[in-house]
């Protein structure tokens, strides 16, 4: 197992909708942590890199209803 995190912006805070999906995301194999940060208007999550990539970690949020605008940069 390979954890790695991604952090994404996004816009409109997330709705209960949104949160019952981000709920789900618990669910899929590989995601093992989901952070947010209200004041930097942030989700942090970290994956397992040998089951799921970037890509497919947003794919995931923005089917959930979070509203992504842009990945950051983790130094």
């Amino acid at each position: 197992m390979t954890a790695v995190d991604v952090c994404f912006r996004y816009g409109n805070a997330p709705d209960e909708g949104a949160m019952r999906g981000i709920d789900r995301l618990w669910e899929v194999y590989g995601i093992r942590r989901i952070l947010f940060n209200e004041q930097e208007r942030s989700i942090r999550v970290e994956y397992d890199a040998t089951r799921l990539s970037e890509s497919v970690v947003a794919s995931l949020l923005r089917r959930a209803g979070v509203d992504l605008q842009e990945q950051v940069v983790l130094a």
